[in-house]
């Protein structure tokens, strides 16, 4: 099998896997990756997982990748605070909750970060569709409260320095889906935590 023929098939998957490509073509020699890496013609995203060399690396496929490599995820945390402009920061590692593991992944694309929560808090997030692929992202309550609940930020002052943008919060957040939510966190760090951001939006 020639590159051409590998690139026809494979060109609809933004990022696929050796057991993409393995149940495609049965068989596969892998030592083609590594020669087509060396040409260019691929990158490596983490151990298993590739992209097209020249395909656009934008935020969308980030995050698309980030679902990918490390199953079961979705984007939350700073990168969905970010994309909902609940703070003014740029963010340069792209962060998921996971039911797995907490893990961080360095590669040619990007640098990928994921926060273990139980498996009764993998909930709260939505499809994001794009014209090549979908991306699993927190809602902005939930980013909200897996935020809050990994970082430990107890009082006003740390709460501030963040610097929600408060007329966003208030347009996007809904206040009795946030309740609901924070319920099924049943924590009350959280609880305390939640009370003081929002009075830090209402100011």
């Amino acid at each position: 099998m020639n590159y051409l023929e590998f690139e026809k098939a494979l060109k609809p998957y933004p990022v696929f896997s050796v057991k993409d490509i393995q149940k495609r073509y049965p068989g596969f020699d892998s030592r083609r990756l590594v020669e087509w890496q060396q040409k260019g013609y691929l990158v490596k995203v983490k151990r298993g997982y590739y992209c097209f060399g020249e395909r656009s690396r934008g935020e969308h496929f980030l995050y698309f990748a980030a679902n990918k490599i490390y199953s079961p995820s979705y984007i939350s945390f700073e990168s969905a605070l970010a994309w909902y402009n609940l703070i003014p920061e740029g963010v340069f590692i792209t962060t998921s909750a996971t039911t797995k593991n907490t893990a961080s992944y360095a590669s040619a694309i990007g640098n990928f970060e994921y926060k273990h929560l139980k498996p009764i808090l993998f909930f709260g997030y939505k499809l994001l569709k794009r014209k090549d692929f979908t991306i699993k992202i927190a809602e902005p309550e939930k980013v909200i409260l897996d935020y809050f609940y990994i970082n430990t930020l107890n009082n006003l002052e740390e709460i501030e320095e963040i610097r929600f943008n408060e007329i966003v919060a208030k347009e996007l957040i809904s206040f009795d889906k946030l309740q609901q939510y924070q319920r099924v966190f049943n924590s009350k760090k959280l609880d305390k935590r939640i009370r003081i951001f929002i009075k830090v939006i209402n100011a």
